[in-house]
């Protein structure tokens, strides 16, 4: 079974979202998400955008991004370049690096749109696995 890990700053928003939608519709790929800085809880308007496609993450802890995570997956993907720098050089060849903006300081029909380029990118990831 193929490991994908999602990576944000704080693993409230972006990379749970991605995480979500992943676990939705991939029951054969192990997916799981983490924070260079992690958050305390995950954000609520993280889990009303997602709620209202029908998806719960109400349940979801941000998690601290460790080194174990990047080695035991298959592919890791950035939410921002900002991060890469998190990233040991020795595991570059397998990161993957999407540009989704930050939700902090976002109206919730901003995150709204986040929320649907992390589904559609997901779905293209979805079609490469």
């Amino acid at each position: 079974m193929k490991t994908i890990l999602f990576v944000c700053k704080g693993n409230s928003g972006r990379s749970q979202m991605a995480e979500a939608f992943l676990r939705n519709c991939c029951k054969k790929i192990k997916t799981m998400s983490a924070g260079v800085e992690p958050d305390k809880k995950v954000h609520p308007w993280t889990i009303k955008v997602m709620k209202e496609i029908g998806l719960d993450v109400s349940q979801q802890k941000p998690k601290k991004l460790t080194k174990n995570m990047i080695k035991n997956s298959d592919k890791t993907i950035v939410m921002d370049s900002d991060l890469l720098k998190e990233i040991p050089k020795h595991y570059l060849s397998k990161i993957g690096y999407w540009q989704i903006e930050k939700l902090r300081g976002k109206s919730l029909e901003d995150i709204r749109k986040i929320r649907d380029d992390i589904k559609k990118k997901v779905d293209e990831l979805t079609q490469k696995l």
